[in-house]
């Protein structure tokens, strides 16, 4: 199986299944002299491990991290950090009935079609657990920001589970750690918990909107074409598991707009160029203008339910399909800290293209001091 690298100067390859003994990531071009240990890593993992609340899979994983290389006397070498993190709480015999059918609305079916084979433990390597890798990598990814952009803040959240959302009227940042839901909307987060509740009394699942922000990012990051800022972004979170959707600032919203409404204008101020609105969600032309970077992304409802579903066996005969084992009725719960971990690397292997090319971090002409004509 190929494909399970990503980034361009700032490397990550994950590796490992669901159900196998570990998994972990690779990641490599990670500037020398960082400092850094478990510890930093742990922390992000610890947002995102199993088990938290009654909302999520009941699988009891720690996932603690190991660091087996790149790193010396706590500062990182330059050369590839090694990250690994044991699996210790499988239960593949809850898999056993699955062993010759397909899961509707899973990735089982195409996997076959394409390498003649498959690992139903938990998905094997489609399961959302490969995740947990990612997040230990965008750990390694905003300790290197710290020092290179200090001033980039990333903030992820749900703004919608199922058919409900979040009213930004009652928006409140300091929402999101005191519910199990990343929310920021007290009274949503209340009534999401009972509609949740629901939906795994009836063994079913709900899908979610995650929206992360990337705030005090360096206008300059991107390119042109073929490396835009929103192209990047969008890859990395689409490659996130149950990811059906992605979209920038406005996003499908701005086709229902018109050029009056959709300019995000422009005026001088006091540090630089401000603008009235954010509708390009911090990108112009695939690079960034210096605002806040917003993308959200769909999750689909977990495939993995207790109410029979059709579906066909390896034979191809018809069969009647029910997942056993123990799976999150929202797995968009858990996707925050994985959508704050593909942002953090995505700014940072940007940061370090545009050194490369430019030997800036941020921009290369202030305008309003000292622009070209």
């Amino acid at each position: 199986m190929s494909f399970n690298t990503f980034g361009h100067l700032f490397r990550v390859t994950t590796w490992g299944e669901s159900h196998g003994p570990a998994l972990g990531a690779t990641v490599d071009g990670c500037p020398p002299g960082v400092t850094l240990d478990a510890g930093m890593i742990q922390h992000w993992l610890d947002r995102r491990k199993p088990g938290q609340s009654r909302h999520t899979t009941q699988r009891r994983e720690p996932d603690t991290v190991e660091i087996l290389s790149g790193v010396y006397e706590g500062r990182t070498t330059g050369t590839p950090i090694q990250l690994m993190i044991r699996n210790v709480d499988q239960r593949s015999k809850d898999y056993g009935n699955i062993l010759e059918t397909f899961r509707p609305g899973h990735a089982d079916i195409t996997y076959f079609q394409k390498y003649g084979l498959r690992d139903p433990r938990g998905g094997g390597r489609s399961s959302a657990r490969e995740t947990a890798a990612r997040v230990a990598a965008g750990g390694i990814a905003r300790e290197v920001l710290k020092t290179l952009a200090p001033n980039v803040t990333i903030t992820g959240y749900m703004v919608q589970m199922g058919p409900h959302q979040i009213d930004r009227a009652r928006f409140d940042l300091a929402e999101i750690a005191r519910n199990p839901f990343w929310v920021p909307d007290a009274l949503a987060a209340k009534e999401w918990a009972d509609a949740l509740d629901q939906i795994r009394k009836d063994g079913n699942s709900v899908g979610a909107m995650i929206e992360v922000v990337a705030s005090g990012v360096p206008a300059g990051l991107g390119a042109p074409i073929y490396s835009k800022l929103d192209t990047e972004l969008a890859a990395a979170m689409m490659s996130i598991n149950a990811v059906k959707g992605v979209e920038i600032g406005a996003g499908m919203a701005a086709a229902s707009l018109t050029g009056v409404e959709n300019a995000d204008e422009i005026e001088m101020g006091a540090d630089g160029p401000r603008y009235r609105s954010n509708k390009a969600g911090g990108i112009l032309g695939g690079i960034s203008t210096g605002q806040e970077v917003v993308v959200r992304f769909a999750i689909k409802p977990t495939s993995s339910i207790h109410t029979p579903r059709d579906s066909i066996t390896r034979d191809g005969q018809p069969t009647e399909v029910v997942t056993k084992g123990r799976h999150d009725p929202c797995v968009g719960i858990r996707a925050v800290p994985v959508g704050e971990a593909m942002m953090a690397c995505v700014l940072l292997d940007q940061i370090l293209l545009h050194r490369a090319q430019t030997g800036a971090t941020g921009p290369v002409v202030q305008i309003g001091q000292g622009a070209a004509d």
